[in-house]
């Protein structure tokens, strides 16, 4: 898993590592990684033109380091003072390996002159670092300005996020790439946060870390999480999924659903609805009511949905509650469920605004997980899934072409189908959601997505990981 973790949590990290540390060493680990991270990033560096923009923290010292690296191997590198007070012993460097200064440090208003005309091949933000307040200040954002167009790394974080949040609550740095030092942050991979971030470059700089909350799946973690049957393994031990989902005027989301469920990663389907006669057409090996393992509850039922959760939640089994049943989740559940609303119906749920979700993801998230006694998936470009327990995962898979009608009936599906098999309602969110948007990358390459488009992706994808290397025919 990759882990995420918090401002305190690397404040620590690096205290304990300094102490042992000859003075100055974890800052020219932190700025040998970001200057070849710069050259893989421009493709070489003899002759290019650096910009860096530094504040006042160890952050601009990064960059001004970096830049003393890159200055001695030919690049032309140009650092725009935006405090009063930088680190010294970089900018002694950098000045020494042949860069050149400027003071960019006044505010608006004070007559201060142009300190360049914006012409750069790569700028270095090093305005703030994890320690920063959110927000910039108005000289850093006229920096900015004058270099607009201009490719952006960020060092460690883009400067303006709220790093332990991922929200954006003031001016910020729109970054190409970050080069991040140690462990990703919080803001690395939760929206709406991740996106100023582009990719992301870690460099080890040998911090020791204990586990995070925030973690993400890889691919490694969702192929030991897939079900697989057992030398005596028979349709009942390997799971029963009921599905009740579809009306007369959605029967296209119960035909979406199954296509989600019917992957073969549990032993057997049951449909109850009324979309019957076209789920049986298109999907032979279901079959009707009886007892299952686990339900899918909500995708098309419209005006059925409150009864059809009341049925479901009689059984006393997990669940996975979708659109329109989610209106009739109003108090803790006392059955393990895994919720998947969009922001919008989260924001229904809470009753808040949906900017306010867009905005705040991850507390969102985290709160209607504690109020509904429920895994939340919220979904979204970086699909945020929250445990009772305090405990998320982030899914980092998927394109935008993933945001088409009937995709999450595709997904509620396919986290039925891993719930049915015995997985934790966390563990099936999580590896759902990760097949979900692996199939649609891997569906994107041919061009645009409809929803039928990722379902018909996802057992080739499963395939891959349950066969890693085998020989397709």
């Amino acid at each position: 898993m990759r882990h995420a973790h918090t401002v305190a949590q690397v404040r620590d990290a690096e205290s304990t590592l300094l102490a042992s540390l000859p003075d100055g060493v974890l800052m020219q680990r932190a700025a040998v990684g970001l200057s070849h991270a710069i050259i893989d990033f421009l493709g070489g560096i003899y002759g290019r033109r650096v910009v860096l923009l530094v504040g006042s923290g160890d952050n601009g010292g990064d960059a001004l380091w970096a830049g003393a690296h890159l200055a001695r191997r030919g690049a032309r590198v140009h650092a725009e003072l935006l405090a009063e007070r930088v680190h010294p012993a970089g900018l002694a460097a950098l000045r020494a390996a042949g860069g050149t200064t400027s003071d960019g440090s006044a505010q608006i208003g004070d007559g201060s002159r142009r300190v360049s005309d914006g012409s750069a091949d790569v700028v270095v933000d090093g305005i703030v670092g994890i320690g920063g307040r959110p927000g910039l200040a108005e000289n850093a954002q006229r920096a900015l300005a004058r270099y607009a167009g201009v490719p952006m790394v960020a060092v460690d974080v883009p400067s303006g996020v709220e790093v332990d949040t991922g929200q954006l609550p003031g001016a910020h740095v729109w970054a190409d790439l970050t080069v991040t030092f140690g462990t990703y942050k919080v803001a690395h991979l939760v929206a709406p946060a991740a996106a100023a971030c582009g990719a992301v470059h870690l460099v080890d700089i040998g911090l020791d870390l204990p586990p995070s909350a925030i973690r993400t799946l890889q691919r490694d973690d969702v192929a030991r999480l897939l079900p697989r049957p057992g030398a005596h393994s028979h349709k009942y031990t390997r799971g029963v999924l009921g599905v009740r989902a579809g009306s007369a005027t959605y029967p296209g989301a119960a035909l979406l659903c199954m296509d989600g469920a019917n992957q073969g990663l549990a032993g057997m389907l049951r449909y109850d609805g009324a979309a019957v006669d076209a789920v049986r057409t298109r999907h032979p090996e279901v079959v009707g009511g009886g007892r299952v393992q686990a339900w899918v509850v909500g995708p098309g039922s419209g005006a059925d949905a409150e009864a059809a959760l009341t049925a479901c939640l009689a059984d006393r089994v997990p669940l996975v509650v979708d659109a329109d049943a989610l209106a009739f989740v109003t108090a803790p559940l006392e059955v393990p469920a895994v919720l998947t609303p969009h922001a919008g119906e989260l924001a229904r749920m809470l009753d808040v605004d949906r900017g306010e979700v867009e905005e705040a993801q991850l507390h969102h998230a985290r709160e209607a997980a504690s109020r509904f006694g429920a895994v939340v998936l919220l979904k979204g470009p970086r699909t945020v899934i929250a445990d009772p327990s305090g405990e998320v995962l982030i899914n980092t898979t998927g394109v935008p072409w993933l945001g088409t009608a009937g995709a999450g009936d595709v997904l509620a599906g396919v986290i039925g189908t891993l719930l049915a098999a015995g997985l934790m309602p966390w563990e099936a969110a999580g590896v759902g959601a990760w097949l979900h948007g692996a199939a649609a990358t891997r569906a994107a390459a041919d061009g645009p997505l409809t929803a039928s488009v990722v379902a018909a992706t996802l057992r080739p994808t499963i395939g891959d990981l349950l066969h890693p290397g085998a020989e397709r025919a």
